[in-house]
């Protein structure tokens, strides 16, 4: 059996995030319903856009590596997705629910952050430039959803869910 390489790690942590990012895109809209505050909503509206750009340039790095764009199912998606089903579920009606979807929101944030700045850091090994660039281009989107996740729970919607306890 041949041994396994950076480049296939690569590649199967790309197919990770793929399979996350297209779960991710069919559980944000239902994350914008769910929630009260209607900035909220439209910051939920806004990443669903920008996460089928994420979609769109993981298929570019599939192409460029002239591979398929095909997913691998994430387990850990999965249950981070799950835990915000269960936050909706359990918390409608609640003035904790926004608090409980920023708080799921900002998990599904840092685990996409943590692919895309592993695989961008590999790709600058690998001596893939170009799909180093398209990796950071996303990381940074990601690392201003999550900031502005964090100015939304700081600025309101924490305060909304103490001010009902």
């Amino acid at each position: 059996m041949k041994a396994k390489t950076l480049d296939d790690l690569f590649l199967d942590l790309l197919k990770d995030v793929y399979y996350a990012e297209r779960k991710i895109l069919k559980a944000l809209p239902k994350m914008a319903r769910a929630a009260q505050s209607s900035e909220l909503g439209a910051a939920f509206e806004k990443h669903h856009d920008e996460t089928q750009i994420h979609v769109e340039r993981l298929q570019q790095v599939f192409d460029i590596l002239g591979k398929p764009a095909r997913g691998k199912t994430c387990p850990a998606i999965e249950g981070i997705l799950d835990e915000g089903e269960e936050v909706i579920e359990s918390f409608k009606g609640s003035p904790a629910l926004d608090a409980g979807l920023v708080a799921s929101a900002q998990a599904v944030e840092h685990y996409e952050m943590a692919r895309y700045g592993t695989l961008r850091n590999w790709a600058k090994l690998m001596g893939q430039g170009e799909i180093a660039k398209i990796l950071q281009t996303t990381l940074s989107e990601e690392e201003a959803t999550d900031s502005t996740l964090t100015e939304l729970a700081d600025g309101s919607v924490n305060q909304a869910a103490l001010a009902a306890a």
